[in-house]
């Protein structure tokens, strides 16, 4: 007999911790939880909301919180629940007890200010977000778990027979309490966890800590490094970036075999055009091997969606990818991914979205005093 398989494993192998201390079924599905600062582990795990949420799934029905992973589907992407299932496959949901897969957001902390970011995910963003009126609060840093300690020892049991645990931004990488963990996962022995990043990957020591010589401690790390453009275009979309910088600590990681490092880009209306390039410089720098990449898809915010492209500059950049298939050898899967942004750019069409990226795109260039014209050619 078959195992019975449901429309996402989210419920019954994750546990995401967010802004403000939210657990919700993913991060990009706002569906809550509880709050890890107002109840504790086991309440939310095996609570009303998330059982709910399982007892839908095993039907086999989806849920229209969903919809950031249904639609990218629908329009040619790969969602983050298809991947779930390829990345575990031997889940039994009926003899799921504890999760396996941790994402903990531990605060918004972040030395970058990503144009395609927020306040939410970016302390950085504090000041620049307060003068657009789009802050979070008046402070900075958000901070999302309140006790780390008390967290550890909730949760504990579950970390310690965990398979992996995916650390993102704010920037995991100038978080303390990202570091905490893992010296708590090394006291206890617990190395043989994968650990996965989506790091800016700008900063490879943190105060008194040094990630390369923990991570020597693990077994199976993954590196998705957030780059979204070579030299000054990179530096535009993630503000602070220092091109050079990322390519020194990339040639840091070469004495830890244990460490897989890949590309990972955000595709916005700022680099699709760019991508072939991008991927391309990386091979040619040998900062990565010919399958080393991996996409996100930016859904939100909407202007910056690459959908809302005009359809002229569409049509260029399906013709630029595919001169770029014919004169380069690309592997299957990286050409896949790179026939999934087209897909998903072609699949819809936000024309007065367009207005708000222009709109916006100035407001934030007259700020931080960058032009981007001076960087690419985009449509009038």
């Amino acid at each position: 007999m078959e195992k019975q398989q449901p429309y996402c494993l989210m419920p019954w192998i994750h546990f995401h911790v967010g802004n403000g201390g939210k657990v919700n079924a993913c991060c990009v599905a706002n569906i809550p939880f509880g709050n890890i600062n107002e109840q504790n582990f086991e309440e939310i795990w095996s609570g009303d909301a998330i059982e709910k949420l399982r007892n839908k799934f095993i039907k086999g029905e989806k849920d229209n919180r969903c919809a950031a992973c249904y639609k990218l589907e629908a329009a040619g992407g790969k969602s983050i629940r298809q991947e779930t299932f390829e990345k575990f496959p031997e889940v039994d949901i009926q003899n799921q007890k504890l999760p396996i897969y941790f994402d903990i957001r531990f605060s918004n902390v972040c030395n970058f200010r990503c144009r395609t970011c927020w306040h939410g995910a970016s302390s950085k963003w504090f000041s620049d977000a307060k003068e657009l009126e789009k802050n979070i609060g008046e402070k900075a840093i958000i901070q999302n778990v309140d006790d780390f300690n008390l967290f550890i020892s909730q949760s504990g049991k579950a970390l310690l027979q965990a398979e992996e645990i995916y650390f993102a931004g704010g920037e995991p990488l100038v978080t303390e309490e990202h570091y905490l963990l893992l010296n708590w996962l090394i006291e206890h022995q617990a190395t043989g966890i994968r650990l996965r990043y989506n790091t800016n990957f700008s900063k490879l020591k943190f105060k008194h800590y040094d990630a390369l010589k923990l991570w020597e401690n693990f077994s199976s790390i993954e590196i998705l490094a957030s780059i979204d453009g070579v030299g000054a275009l990179g530096e535009y979309i993630r503000k602070e970036m220092n091109w050079e910088i990322i390519k020194e600590n990339r040639k840091k990681l070469a004495t830890l075999s244990s460490i897989k490092f890949k590309i990972a880009p955000t595709i916005s209306v700022f680099n699709i055009r760019h991508l072939p390039k991008l991927y391309q410089y990386c091979i040619d720098e040998k900062m990565i091997e010919p399958n080393d990449f991996y996409i996100n898809i930016l859904e939100r915010p909407k202007h910056y969606n690459v959908k809302v492209l005009p359809p002229e500059y569409k049509t260029q950049v399906g013709e630029e990818y595919l001169n770029f298939f014919a004169h380069h050898q690309i592997p299957p899967a990286v050409k896949l991914m790179f026939q999934e942004c087209l897909d998903y750019m072609n699949a819809e069409h936000f024309p007065k979205a367009w207005k708000q990226f222009q709109m916006e795109t100035q407001l934030l260039d007259n700020l931080r005093d960058e032009n981007l014209s001076q960087i690419i050619s985009l449509p009038k």
